[in-house]
């Protein structure tokens, strides 16, 4: 949720609190370990006092479609009360995101598929 918010333009300790409704302790922790595994970075915008701000890296930008194709899957499959919505800024147009293979287009769930695992 926090990387959603920082996708929605939050970028400050304060705004993500109130958003996430979570104790500040807990969000510290997230916080520091989503710039730990490089999704996000931590940029200072006040010396005095010591403020800083969250900003997604390019991995964190990267993975956004992939929480994007997991929100869909909780709509469809446990889709109960208030949900928000991907709507197309251009368009206006409600978006149905699904996993695709880049090189064909094709869906995922449309093609017969296999793992192959890595040898060592």
């Amino acid at each position: 949720m926090i990387l959603r918010d920082a996708a929605l333009g939050i970028a400050r300790f304060d705004d993500f609190r109130r958003s996430l409704g979570i104790a500040p302790n807990i969000l510290t922790r997230r916080l520091a370990a989503l710039v730990r595994d490089g999704l996000l970075q931590k940029r200072r915008y006040s010396e005095r006092p010591p403020r800083d701000e969250y900003q997604l890296t390019a991995a964190g930008r990267d993975y956004i479609p992939v929480l994007q194709a997991i929100a869909a899957w909780g709509r469809t499959h446990h889709g109960e009360g208030k949900l928000s919505t991907l709507i197309d800024s251009e368009t206006g147009r409600v978006v149905d995101p699904v996993v695709v293979d880049r090189a064909t287009g094709r869906p995922l769930s449309e093609m017969a598929l296999r793992y192959e695992r890595a040898e060592d």
